[in-house]
């Protein structure tokens, strides 16, 4: 159903969905308001009212206001990111969010983790971060890549080719890419590891 036809449909749309095991709560805060202790306070509350909470998403954690105000942009990214952490240990479920990509992965084929935008020490505080990367014929044809970048429980440096229809938020994995096909992403993920080293060095001594 196109994005711009479900208030139009609702009605039709509620009929697909009533049977639909589970609860989904929508909560909106105005840009930078909401800090992580401020989902937190929500999550309680909801805890309290015995809903059990089964997973988190976050629209999106680059926006929320940090806990600590620092200097630089980067270090309070990372303690938005570290705070997220810790509730999906206290809640004991997973929680997502998204981030975006710098000017350097604009044009790449795949998005790998030096292209994360801001603060790189994300990356460090993250279980799981996958990439979706689209060129402009990607966007004309509906498809694009997936690039399993962390699994911290599993394997990564994985591509997947996908269609991805944003007009109805459609989007489906097709199939892992073959060899051949791939020849170029192990070549980026011998960059990315390399990066990370650099990056780590400088995450370490507290060099920009």
């Amino acid at each position: 159903m196109p994005l711009k036809d479900l208030h139009t449909f609702k009605d039709h749309i509620y009929d697909k969905i009533r049977d639909v095991e589970g609860k989904l709560i929508i909560k909106e805060y105005p840009t930078k308001s909401a800090s992580p202790q401020v989902i937190k306070n929500h999550l309680e509350r909801l805890r309290q009212r015995n809903f059990d909470v089964g997973m988190v998403i976050v629209d999106y954690g680059d926006i929320l206001r940090p806990s600590i105000i620092r200097k630089e942009k980067r270090h309070e990214l990372e303690t938005i990111y570290e705070d997220l952490r810790a509730l999906a240990y206290e809640f004991n479920c997973p929680i997502w969010t998204a981030s975006q990509t710098n000017r350097s992965g604009l044009e790449k084929a795949v998005i790998t983790m030096d292209a994360i935008s801001e603060a790189f020490n994300k990356c460090f505080v993250a279980d799981f971060i996958f990439t979706i990367s689209r060129s402009v014929e990607d966007k004309g044809t509906n498809t694009g890549r997936i690039f399993v970048a962390k699994n911290r429980n599993g394997p990564d440096g994985l591509v997947f080719p996908i269609n991805m229809d944003t007009s109805n938020v459609s989007l489906k994995v097709l199939r892992q890419l073959d060899e051949s096909a791939s020849e170029v992403i192990v070549k980026s993920a011998k960059d990315q590891k390399k990066l990370l080293q650099e990056k780590y060095k400088k995450f370490v001594t507290g060099a920009k």
